[in-house]
């Protein structure tokens, strides 16, 4: 595997170049919350590219928790992040699974809602984000893996943006860690146009 370039602030700055280029759009826009913005942020195209996981995984495994024994995330924008995480923990030999917590029950078998290798009752786990607007989805993810009896108290999103996701995490007793903010790549975005 090719090494990831440089520093963490180089592999930050490359980061905020791709998710400004590639995943952030101006105009008018309505979000999965129902919100209507001037803002649109699609991480997919920086997270489903090989070089753009790697670095947003570079980036979440340094603030996955260490007492954490496994990633997981709703599935759909969180699927390679779970999944790139754990294959970057592996590579550096720190055993952390993925699992990805379903939309809804599964509709046959187990009816499960969690998918990947479960770990014990207990076990400490971080849920990975793309992007959090109202926290909705991440607190989905949260409330099922407690109901599993999993213990939650972190989120890692790549973009926050700022518009009531901090606070519904600290409502939920969880804190949540952004790699950028919105007003961060907006910024950086308007200075390659200017």
């Amino acid at each position: 595997m090719t090494p990831l370039p440089g520093s963490s602030d180089d592999r930050r700055r490359i980061l905020l170049e791709r998710l400004a280029t590639l995943a952030y759009r101006r105009g008018q826009f309505t979000l999965a919350s129902g919100r209507q913005s001037e803002h649109y942020v699609n991480c997919k195209p920086v997270s489903l590219s090989g070089s753009g996981l790697a670095l947003i995984s570079a980036g979440m495994l340094d603030h996955v928790e260490e007492a954490a024994v496994a990633v997981a995330g709703l599935t759909l924008g969180a699927d390679p992040l779970v999944s790139g995480v754990a294959v970057l923990a592996a590579q550096q030999e720190r055993a952390l699974d993925a699992l990805i917590v379903r939309k809804e029950a599964k509709g046959h078998g187990t009816g499960a809602w969690l998918e990947g290798p479960l770990p014990s009752a207990g076990a400490v786990i971080t849920v990975l984000e793309d992007v959090v607007t109202t926290g909705g989805s991440s607190l989905k993810a949260v409330h099922q893996l407690r109901d599993a009896g999993y213990r939650v108290q972190r989120v890692v999103t790549i973009v926050d943006r700022e518009e009531g996701g901090e606070d519904a995490m600290a409502a939920a007793g969880l804190e949540l860690v952004s790699l950028f903010r919105l007003s961060e790549i907006s910024a950086f975005a308007q200075g390659m146009t200017a």
